[in-house]
């Protein structure tokens, strides 16, 4: 059957035929095919020609949160916490043809001077497509998917932790600057979102991220999305200037996606000089990690202050870390949470 689709596929797209050529071609291919078989294959090959082919039932599958493709052949989903082969099987036609939809409208395409390409797809799903020479059994593409509906804080706990619940709300809604860590995958963007939307409803928000994935639900929210040069190497919006541009917005509260280069010495500047209460997330293995990394991307702005200025400055900056890790059966819980004083020493709360 899955030969029968790839042909009728294959030569719809040689003809640039569309859905409406499904039945005709069909039936050319398969005149004996009987009627259950017949919907069966004239769906899927519908499915191949809209949307991310035959992508599309694994996106719509709510349990999935990862679909990973390592080049033809089997793809790889995350479902319900546990990483496995899916049922899905794609040709390298399918692939590059799925890699077409994904990065023709986000004005991008994969090339051997730049193989690969982040964005997001229409639902706000989170997309990287890397692609030869650097992909040497490729191409691969792997999609992040966020639920419809975003856990709020107590999904983070244990249950019953309802002290937990309330000592973040209050820090939140003081306006203390909080700095989630963790490692991929651990819902860092999830807790903080479940974080900014506990503020006070009129609370103006501006969000800076490389892509879009924040969804707050609150009614003041500016939204502010990096962007990379475009196929003729212009039109770069750079993350740094971003956070800039938001400075100057007049934010009650700067929300950053991930810090993640010198845009780290622009925030604690503005964390120190009148923007009190912001949020950021950042990649690390522990609270202690996580301000370690910290000090390394504000010196890597290269401005010329001493280590030790900078560390002083970053510990008056930030007044909580909130770490989260992946337990067994991809249960993401809060495993830390830190107050930073001097030095950029940590305490347990």
């Amino acid at each position: 059957m899955s030969d029968l689709v790839g042909r009728v596929h294959a030569q719809l797209v040689d003809a640039a035929g569309g859905p409406d050529d499904i039945e005709r071609v069909l039936r050319e291919q398969a005149p004996l095919l009987g009627a259950a078989e017949h919907v069966a294959v004239r769906e899927e090959i519908a499915s191949r020609l809209r949307g991310l082919g035959a992508l599309d039932p694994l996106l719509a599958d709510p349990l999935v949160t990862d679909v990973m493709v390592n080049g033809p052949g089997v793809v790889w989903v995350e479902r319900d916490g546990v990483v496995g082969p899916s049922s899905v099987e794609i040709d390298r036609a399918e692939l590059d043809m799925i890699i077409e939809r994904i990065v023709a409208p986000i004005g991008r395409r994969i090339d051997p001077l730049r193989p690969w390409v982040d964005g997001r797809l229409a639902d706000g799903s989170r997309v990287s497509v890397v692609g030869r020479p650097v992909a040497l059994d490729g191409p691969y593409v792997t999609i992040r998917r966020f639920p419809g509906e975003r856990p709020r804080l107590r999904a983070f706990v244990d249950e019953g932790d309802e002290a937990t619940v309330d000592a973040l709300r209050r820090r939140a809604r003081a306006g203390e600057t909080i700095v989630v860590s963790g490692g991929t995958g651990t819902g860092k963007t999830s807790l903080l979102n479940a974080l900014a939307a506990e503020l006070d409803p009129a609370t103006r928000i501006i969000t800076v991220e490389d892509a879009a994935e924040l969804a707050l639900g609150l009614p003041h929210v500016v939204r502010l999305e990096s962007r990379p040069a475009g196929t003729e190497g212009a039109g770069a919006v750079d993350f740094r200037d971003l956070v800039r541009t938001a400075l100057r917005m007049r934010p009650d509260r700067l929300v950053i996606g991930e810090i993640r280069g010198p845009e780290a010495f622009d925030l604690m500047q503005a964390f120190n000089t009148g923007h009190r209460g912001g949020m950021a997330t950042v990649h690390a293995n522990s609270p202690a990690d996580a301000l370690r990394r910290l000090l390394t991307l504000v010196l890597s702005a290269d401005t010329g202050v001493p280590a030790t200025v900078v560390a002083d400055q970053l510990a008056a900056a930030i007044d909580v870390v909130v770490h989260l890790a992946r337990g067994a059966g991809a249960v993401r819980r809060i495993a830390e949470i830190v107050t930073v004083h001097e030095s950029l020493e940590t305490r347990p709360c």
